[in-house]
Order: C-alpha cells, then sequence, then structure tokens
C-alpha cells in the first residue's frame, strides 16, 4: 500500500500534513520562503518508501544546513562568551583588587571581624610553594620523559612498571633514577595511606548522604509530616483558635537594602494587636541607616502596628550580644514565644498561624523551623549552585532529622522559639559566631524537642557575589568547630541517650561539619595533583570521577529544575573546598579568622507580591510618614555617603588563583602517564578553581 503526504494549507499559514499510514514518521522543515515546505518521512524497518525518492537528496541539504546553522549560533554564542570573559579578566588584572584589600575597605567590618593576616599569610604560602615545587617537577618529569623514562599502565592490569633506557647514560639519568627510588620508598607509602585515609572516609560520607536520601524518600512516600493538635483550631471555621503571646525579633546591623522589606513583612503577620509585639534589634553604626530604619519603624507604628525600635551604641558580641539584650527587656516576661527572622527574611502573613499551633499541648516541642525560599535563586550561576546546596539541606538533612531524630541545627531564623525552652539552655551566649546552633545544640541537651515544616517557606536572599559568599562559609564552618570544642564536654556528661549523643559527635559535628571539608580539600586538591607526581601512590578512577558525580547526584535530587546544573555543581563544591577547609581548620584551633563576623551583604531584592504589599501599605497615609527635618538631615547625610562612598570592585583571589594553577600543572603531569580521567578531571576542577579566582561566577561589578 502506497504511503501519501497531503499538505492541507500553505504561504505562511501553519502547514498540517496528515498521514495515511500511521507507521510512518514525520519531520517538517520550513524552506526559504513560506511557501517552500519539504516533508521528509521515514518508513519502519523493512518498509519502502514509495513517494518522494526524488527528494531526498533535497531533504538531506536542509536538514544539514539547519544543523550547521545550530551549530554557527552555538559557536557565535561561545565566541562572545570568550570574549566578554576576556574583557572582564583584563579588568580584573588592570584593577589590581585582590582578596588582600578587602581587610582595609572601610565598608567591610570593623577591626575585630577581620581574618588574622598571619593565618591567611602561612595558608596562602604552602599553595604557593606547592605550586612552584609541583612546576618545578613538572618541567623535570617533561625531559625525563623526553629521554625515554615512561610510565605507563599495562593493559588489564592495575599494576604501574617503568620503562627507561637500558644503563645508565649521563647526570640527569642518574639523578632522575635516585628520584624514582626517594619517591618509591619515602614518599609513596605515606601518601598512599592518606589517600586510603581519605577514600574511607569519602565513602562514609556517601553512605550517609544515601541514607538521608532515603530517608527523605520514605518521608514522601508515606507522606509523613508534623500535624499540629486539632484542639488549636476552630471546628466551624477551620480557621486556628490559639492566640498565645508572640514576640517577634528582627535583628538587623547596617542594612539598609532591606530593612524596609522585612518591617513591613513582619507587620503585615495575620496576628491579634494585642498578641504580639515586634521589635526591631538594630546594632548598625552607620548613622545614616539608624535613621532611615527609625523613620520606617515611626511609620508602621503611626499605621497603629505594635513595633518599638532598639540600638545598641556598642555592637557587643554581635547578633548573640543583640538578641540577649532584648530577651533582657522587663516586658519579654509577658510573652510565651519569641519569633525570629533576619533583615532580608520575608514571612508571608499567616507565618505564625502556620507554625504555633505545633506548639498547643505539645509541652516538650521548643522549636518550630520554617523552610527557606530564596527569591533571586536564578539571579546568576552562584545563586542557582547556591540554591543546590541549600535545597539538599532544607528538604533532606533538617527534615529527616526533624521526623526521625526531633533535631537539627536552629537556623537562626525563620524560626519560633518557647521561650522558657531559650532560658533553660541558657540563653543567648556570644562564644561563637554561631549562636543559632550553640543554643539549639543546649536546648537539645535540656530535652526539648523540634519541629522542621518543610511546606511553610520564607523569603529571603542569598549573596549574589562571591566576596559575599565566601565571608558567610567561613563563618558557617569556623563557628561549628569552636562549638563543637565547647559543647563536647557538655555532650559527654549530658542525659541524652546514647544515640543521641553518638549522632550529635559523630554525625552531626564531625562527619558533617569537620570530616567534609577535610577531605574535600585535602583528596582533591592536595592527593589527587600529588599522585600525578608520585604515580606510584594509585587513586583509583571511581574515586574521581563515579562516587562526586553520585554524590552530586544525590545533592541535586531535591531541586532537579537545577540538574543541568550538576557538572559545575560537583566542580564549584570543589572550589568552595578551600575556603571551608581555612575556616574549618580556624575554628578548631581557635586562630584569628575563627571570630571573624561579616555581615553578609545584600541586595534588598524582593518578590513582587511584597512589594506591593509594603507600597500599598505605606501610601494609605503618606501624611503620616517623617518630620520634614528628619528627611531634610537623610538626605544631607545620603548625598555626603554618596560622595564618600568607594566603588565596587570584583577582586582576584590569590589561593584559588593559586590552586588553579596547581591542578592544571597536575593534570598537564597525568598526560604523561595516560591518565585520562585524572586529566579531565584535574583541568576541569583546575578551570573551576580559575574562573572562581578572577571572580567571574557571581555578581559582575567591574
Amino acid at each position: 500500500m502506497a504511503n501519501w503526504w497531503r499538505k492541507e494549507s500553505h504561504k505562511g499559514t501553519p502547514v498540517v500534513v496528515k498521514m495515511e499510514n500511521p507507521n510512518w514518521s514525520m519531520v517538517e522543515l520550513q524552506g526559504p520562503s513560506d511557501d517552500d515546505f519539504i516533508i521528509a518521512a521515514e518508513s519502519p524497518p523493512g518498509r519502502i518508501r514509495e513517494k518522494g525518492r526524488g527528494k531526498n537528496a533535497k531533504q538531506l541539504t536542509w536538514v544539514l544546513l539547519l544543523k550547521a546553522h545550530k551549530a554557527a549560533d552555538c559557536l557565535t554564542s561561545i565566541g562572545s562568551a570568550l570574549v566578554n570573559i576576556g574583557a572582564a579578566v583584563k579588568r580584573r588584572v588592570a584593577s589590581g583588587k585582590t582578596d588582600a584589600d578587602l581587610d582595609n575597605d572601610n565598608d567591610n567590618a570593623d577591626s575585630g571581624e577581620r581574618e588574622n593576616p598571619t593565618v591567611k599569610t602561612r595558608f596562602y604560602l604552602f599553595i604557593k610553594i606547592f605550586l612552584w615545587v609541583s612546576v618545578g617537577l613538572l618541567g623535570f618529569e617533561v625531559a625525563a620523559y623526553y629521554k625515554g623514562w615512561h610510565f605507563r599502565a599495562p593493559h588489564l592490569e592495575l599494576n604501574y612498571f617503568w620503562t627507561y633506557p637500558f644503563g645508565v647514560k649521563d647526570v640527569f639519568d642518574w639523578i632522575y633514577s635516585k628520584w624514582v627510588v626517594i619517591r618509591v620508598d619515602y614518599f609513596a607509602p605515606p601518601l598512599q595511606f592518606l589517600a586510603n585515609v581519605c577514600i574511607v572516609l569519602f565513602l562514609i560520607q556517601t553512605l550517609d548522604r544515601l541514607i538521608l536520601c532515603l530517608g527523605c524518600f520514605w518521608i514522601r512516600f508515606k507522606k509523613i509530616k508534623p500535624v499540629p493538635n486539632a484542639s488549636a483550631f476552630d471546628l466551624e471555621s477551620g480557621e486556628t483558635g490559639y492566640f498565645p503571646m508572640v514576640l517577634v525579633q528582627i535583628p538587623m546591623c547596617n542594612e539598609k537594602e532591606v530593612y524596609q522589606q522585612s518591617i513591613a513583612a513582619v507587620c503585615n503577620l495575620d496576628w491579634p494587636k494585642d498578641k504580639l509585639l515586634i521589635q526591631v534589634l538594630d546594632d548598625s553604626d552607620d548613622p545614616i541607616t539608624v535613621l532611615l530604619i527609625q523613620e520606617e519603624v515611626r511609620k508602621w507604628q503611626q499605621l497603629d502596628a505594635n513595633i518599638v525600635y532598639r540600638h545598641r551604641v556598642i555592637r557587643e558580641g554581635y547578633k548573640a550580644g543583640n538578641l540577649k539584650s532584648a530577651m533582657s527587656c522587663s516586658y519579654v516576661k509577658d510573652y510565651e514565644f519569641v519569633a525570629i527572622f533576619d533583615a532580608d527574611f520575608q514571612p508571608a502573613s499567616d507565618f505564625l498561624k502556620r507554625t504555633l499551633p505545633h506548639f498547643k499541648d505539645n509541652e516538650e516541642l521548643g522549636l518550630v523551623q520554617a523552610r527557606w525560599s530564596f527569591v533571586n535563586k536564578d539571579e546568576n550561576l552562584l545563586t542557582r549552585l547556591q540554591n543546590i546546596n541549600l535545597a539538599f539541606h532544607f528538604e533532606v538533612e533538617q527534615q529527616v532529622n526533624g521526623v526521625f531524630l526531633n533535631f537539627f541545627g536552629f537556623n537562626g531564623t525563620a524560626g519560633v522559639w518557647r521561650i522558657k525552652a531559650l532560658e533553660e539552655a541558657g540563653g543567648w551566649l556570644e562564644r561563637t559566631t554561631v549562636e543559632d546552633m550553640d543554643i539549639a545544640v543546649r536546648a537539645h541537651l535540656h530535652g526539648w524537642k523540634f519541629i522542621f515544616l518543610n511546606d511553610v517557606e520564607c523569603q529571603c536572599e542569598l549573596p549574589e557575589s562571591y566576596e559575599a559568599y565566601r565571608k558567610q562559609q567561613h563563618r558557617w564552618h569556623s563557628g561549628p568547630m569552636q562549638l563543637f570544642r565547647l559543647c563536647l564536654p557538655d555532650i559527654v556528661r549530658s542525659k541524652i541517650g546514647i544515640w543521641k549523643k553518638f549522632n550529635l559527635i559523630f554525625l552531626f559535628f564531625l562527619l558533617r561539619k569537620l570530616i567534609l571539608p577535610f577531605y574535600s580539600f585535602t583528596l582533591f586538591c592536595i592527593i589527587l595533583p600529588m599522585t600525578m607526581f608520585v604515580p606510584e601512590a594509585v587513586l583509583p578512577a571511581w574515586v574521581v570521577c563515579y562516587i562526586p558525580a553520585t554524590m552530586s547526584f544525590l545533592n541535586i535530587l531535591p531541586a532537579p529544575k537545577f540538574f543541568p546544573f550538576i557538572v559545575p555543581y560537583l566542580l564549584f563544591e570543589n572550589t568552595m573546598s578551600v575556603t571551608k577547609f581555612n575556616a574549618m581548620v580556624s575554628g578548631l584551633f581557635q586562630l584569628g579568622s575563627a571570630y571573624e563576623w561579616v555581615v553578609t551583604k545584600k541586595s534588598g531584592r524582593s518578590s513582587e507580591g511584597d512589594l506591593v504589599s509594603m507600597v500599598g501599605k505605606k501610601e494609605l497615609n503618606t501624611e503620616k510618614s517623617a518630620s520634614a527635618n528628619n528627611l531634610e538631615e537623610i538626605e544631607l547625610i545620603q548625598k555626603q555617603d554618596n560622595n564618600l562612598s568607594k566603588k565596587k570592585h570584583n577582586r582576584i583571589y590569590m589561593k584559588e588563583l593559586a590552586l588553579a594553577f596547581l591542578l592544571l600543572t597536575a593534570s598537564a603531569r597525568s598526560l604523561l602517564s595516560a591518565q585520562g580521567i585524572h586529566f579531565y578531571f584535574l583541568m576541569f576542577q583546575g578551570i573551576s578553581f580559575l574562573l572562581v579566582g578572577l571572580d567571574l561566577i557571581g555578581e559582575q561589578v567591574v
């Protein structure tokens, strides 16, 4: 039976082609003009096309032309991207701004917040020495290769062997033969031992991630979620009928980009005004920011919001000191719960109605934690990669620990505490830079339980620049090690069960806070490059390729939309291991940078709904806004601030740049040994370090 195609319309209108034989497949291509269409059909195996055989050459031509056009577009895009990157690199080098300049900038922090320059110099010096030794060894190995010293892996065998010219011909051969003996006898054994230790830690970490993912799958499969007490709701309306006294705190410090949206969101919380008090806890030392926040609070007071403003002249204890000072107010004793929101957080109006009912008739519950969502997660590559990490943290780590253990680290914001739990745990302490984790651990040791609500979200911002993200990660990874040193005796002496002690010491602190940054940096930034120059120590291909890919796949499961970024995510996480390792060592040994506290820079982004709500509220009573004198004072200070403000710069990060050249050097050495997977991993990881070192991954300023 013949197979025919029929055109139903043409000349600019959509062409509909009917196929009389459903076993045929069809693709439609448009020619140079509106009425020039080519219909290509392909029959199943064994069938013969009976019509259009003469058009095969023309069809093939158009298919090839289309593919060539797509390839040309792709090449043009790549070329344009390379040109932009080249221009950005040129600007970086021309500006001469490096991470060493951060401590000298006026807009970063006071002297107590800066990283100890001695610590930074020693770490950077170690990397530089390693780099120069690697470059020297690469030249040595290349010379040996061309003189006939070949290191090869026999086919289908795991052992390696050397082939070299018969006898010792000259001084170079004698020196190189001695070098081979030295590294076989002295360097390879300890390096192999360290590699094996890191591999074991790597496998333990992978097993932990796999168990967490299985727990998350079980929660989804069984549809497990915390359910509030039914008595907290009105039977007729279904609305909550539980309205305890709630204190809401907004700690902030020099955050003039975001103070308006956070205050507006909290003032719009749906809760009886006589049972709600909002504290704006301002630690700002910038006079213009202080005035702006005061005026914003005054506006909402005129709109009948129950809100007060507190300002500390001396910023002692940073955020923990701020919260501790606020809790010492005499009126706090009238409140049963306290909700905390950082300055860039925007809770939905029903936030309290969805969290507080869980406390009803549950006297053991000390904390209800909501999930974060991000208004700028698609802003650039850096924010997308952060979203992958935090999606796993909330969806998997915190949800699984909340369901099965009733414990997780408090996130410092978007949570509601029972004030009695805070008081029993000893209140806020300024001894570490992770006061939120500190209070959570102490409350857990006193027997309080936590609930994580994965379906209650609070919008906030992600750092958009690498500088801000790097500072944030340093604080997040040095603080837990400080806390571990301080809390370990209390954990051992506590009356909680053995399993809970094991979870706190081994899983919560050691495995997820210490071992992870240790093996990531040591294995992929130190051991792997060294095995290229000491090839007698072997790092299997499955460690370099398959296990990291599996880990990245597990991490990206909670954010499947970002699956195309799985390779950049893997490379970037290894790149960030430098910062995390440095922070971990600083916290563990109480070095100067362990006490570095820098407020994460915000851009002031807000969701459309929050902006509409905020603007609408303010426009109702514009005549009640700030006094003319204060406005004039603010405008005057703003002009002075604009004149004195420094221009922002993207910077060159020297440690990352040095490691980039180290890994690229090691990748060049791997070519001599014909180690394909190792070469590709080292090359792409080196490029990743290079992009981060040149500050090309986040917000681009100059």
